[in-house]
């Protein structure tokens, strides 16, 4: 049974409230910025497969004529600090989809959809640190009517609430909880975003974290289902998926991460599995 948005959304709003960022490693996210004129880069390889979707109630099911779906891509994240409360943000995608069934193959090429925002730091003190994040994600490098399409093909506005703190008075580690609110143009869904997350060191040269990354749509939708297009971006769902990564610091400057990431539930949407190679890189 679809939960009502006004009590998803309270939830959000009591579990959103907070927010921490690794103060461990060299790791840029969360409510930290940059300092001004320092950076953080991560290149990643990404491949998700699925054969399985939420239909609308949430059960799982083979995907429609029994298809398959898959999403290898290439992402370039960057953060810069433009001054040292203010950090830009980019990341932009190339993507390879491919669809099949028992009548047709689809297949796709070219760069997706890239975003580009800025995280401010309101407050940072012993209580830990407060910023805001705007994003805006364009669409504006592929043809939204391709038969399997690189995305939805409309513009999206993100606004996005952090606190940040770390544990190491306690254990070597933190905790991280994350909440958005996103506006599409069009036909999509509006989205109440959410993200809780934990990690720690194992040692000087080993890192973990596992998060919990929460989508909710607004009910402000099109009701229209396209069987043919990419399952990933139906105009209207929910998805929650569990992200597990293990890192290594090759150097102070370079690391190393394998990731792996399920969907745990959903509704109207495909039901899949990633794995990520990622190298980041600090100046």
């Amino acid at each position: 049974m679809k939960n009502s948005i006004l009590t998803n959304l309270l939830i959000i709003c009591i579990a959103g409230l907070f927010m921490v960022i690794v103060t461990s490693s060299n790791l840029f996210a969360g409510a930290w910025t940059m300092e001004k004129g320092k950076s953080y880069h991560r290149f990643a390889a990404n491949y998700y497969f699925a054969d399985k979707e939420f239909d609308q109630n949430g059960e799982s099911r083979s995907m429609v004529s029994n298809s398959e779906f898959r999403d290898f891509n290439l992402n370039y994240y960057v953060e810069y600090g433009i001054v040292d409360q203010l950090t830009a943000i980019a990341s932009i995608y190339y993507k390879d989809l491919r669809k099949e069934d028992y009548r047709f193959i689809y297949d796709t090429r070219g760069v997706g959809d890239f975003d580009l925002g800025l995280r401010y730091q309101l407050h940072s003190g012993k209580i830990g640190v407060f910023s805001v994040q705007g994003m805006v994600k364009v669409p504006e490098l592929y043809d939204e009517d391709d038969a399997l399409p690189l995305g939805n093909g409309q513009y999206d506005y993100e606004i996005r609430f952090l606190y940040g703190r770390s544990l190491w008075h306690i254990i070597p580690g933190y905790v991280n909880f994350e909440s958005a609110y996103r506006w599409r143009a069009e036909e999509p869904a509006d989205e109440v975003r959410y993200l809780i997350e934990v990690g720690s060191d194992l040692g000087k040269e080993f890192y973990t974290r596992a998060k919990i990354d929460g989508l909710i749509n607004a009910g402000n939708g099109s009701d229209k289902v396209d069987n043919y297009g990419n399952p990933t971006a139906t105009f209207e769902y929910d998805l929650t998926k569990l992200d597990l990564t293990v890192g290594y610091k090759m150097t102070t400057q370079w690391g190393l991460e394998l990731g792996y990431t399920t969907a745990l539930w959903g509704e109207s949407t495909a039901k899949g599995d990633t794995w990520t190679l990622a190298l980041s890189f600090q100046p």
